[in-house]
């Protein structure tokens, strides 16, 4: 099996995660997002290959209204990622992780707001939305901490105990 091969895999698994019962908000889109962008050796595979398994997922739970902003975080996060490429840690990984988290409750509860109609188009509405949305928050940061140590955890093990499945490029 190739580096690609294996980063492609595990982007797929993550994606998978979605479709499986899982509790609210508690799913790997954004640990995906993150490590996407920290692996992939292209910045633009790193975006292209993460959205496309994040839409294919979508295309089975269901288009939305608010799918713009949910990509546009989600693209922000592989951004992110790109900061890791050169170095991780264990703090930068999980400090990232909580970032990741931040930026999508607030980018995709903005979308809430702008397009569901659900709350006033006024400032208190706005911020009606974010409170509305603090319940799901916890299980946001949850899932992003635990599945960022999976992903990023589970590569380096790869890469340390089986460099072999991984190719000639990736072993270091």
């Amino acid at each position: 099996m190739t580096q690609m091969m294996t980063l492609v895999l595990m982007v797929l698994a993550a994606a998978f995660s979605r479709l499986i019962p899982h509790p609210w908000n508690f799913t790997a889109i954004g640990a995906m997002a993150l490590f996407g962008g920290a692996y992939f050796p292209s910045k633009k595979l790193s975006l292209i290959i993460p959205l496309a398994a994040l839409f294919v997922s979508d295309l089975v739970l269901g288009l939305h209204s608010t799918m713009i902003f949910v990509y546009v975080a989600f693209a922000a996060i592989v951004l992110l990622g790109w900061t890791l490429r050169d170095s991780k840690s264990v703090v930068r990984i999980g400090t990232l992780s909580l970032v990741t988290s931040s930026l999508f409750f607030l980018i995709s509860n903005f979308g809430v707001w702008a397009m569901e109609g659900m709350y006033a188009p006024t400032w208190q509405g706005l911020v009606n939305c974010y409170v509305a949305a603090i319940p799901f928050f916890d299980n946001q940061i949850y899932g992003d901490l635990f599945f960022s140590a999976l992903l990023f955890g589970g590569y380096e093990a790869v890469k340390y105990f089986a460099p072999e499945m991984l190719g000639a490029s990736a072993q270091k």
